[in-house]
């Protein structure tokens, strides 16, 4: 079972404020958000709440590994709630939709590239671009992300 949203913001350092509990709520609802919608959801919980405290808080989260940022080509910063377990990206083409992959080598990072660089790799990220199942159909049309 997952910690409370308060103990794992406290795990990690971080003092437990209405915005900051707002938004990792608002990341835990709309997985692949850009930080426009979440300041629209975290709005509608809170009330009034700045622009800058919602990106304080993200940023916040994102630096603990409370939440993932990612930024497929194309698109604006996304935020997800899955942070630190290695998974993946498929982004389709047409609708924008994206979905979660796991890692096929379960564990992080699932890639071994053939030089380091001397760096000391920590992650790989991939993104899978493609059609969703929807826009597969005949039937379908462009959807807005």
């Amino acid at each position: 079972m997952q910690a409370s949203a308060p103990d794992r913001l406290r795990a990690c350092g971080l003092h437990v404020t209405a915005q900051r509990l707002a938004v990792l709520r608002a990341v835990e609802h709309l997985p692949h958000a850009s930080a426009d919608r979440i300041m629209q959801h975290v709005r509608g919980e809170l009330g009034t709440v700045s622009t800058q405290a919602v990106y304080d808080a993200l940023a916040a989260l994102c630096e603990h590994g409370l939440v993932r940022r990612l930024q497929p080509a194309g698109f604006p910063a996304l935020f997800d709630p899955r942070a630190g377990d290695g998974h993946h990206h498929a982004v389709c083409r047409r609708c924008g939709a994206i979905h979660d992959i796991d890692c096929g080598a379960q564990t992080a990072p699932c890639l071994t590239p053939s030089t380091d660089c001397g760096y000391r790799i920590e992650t790989a990220e991939i993104v899978y671009w493609g059609l969703c199942a929807h826009c597969q159909t005949p039937s379908s049309s462009p959807r807005g992300r």
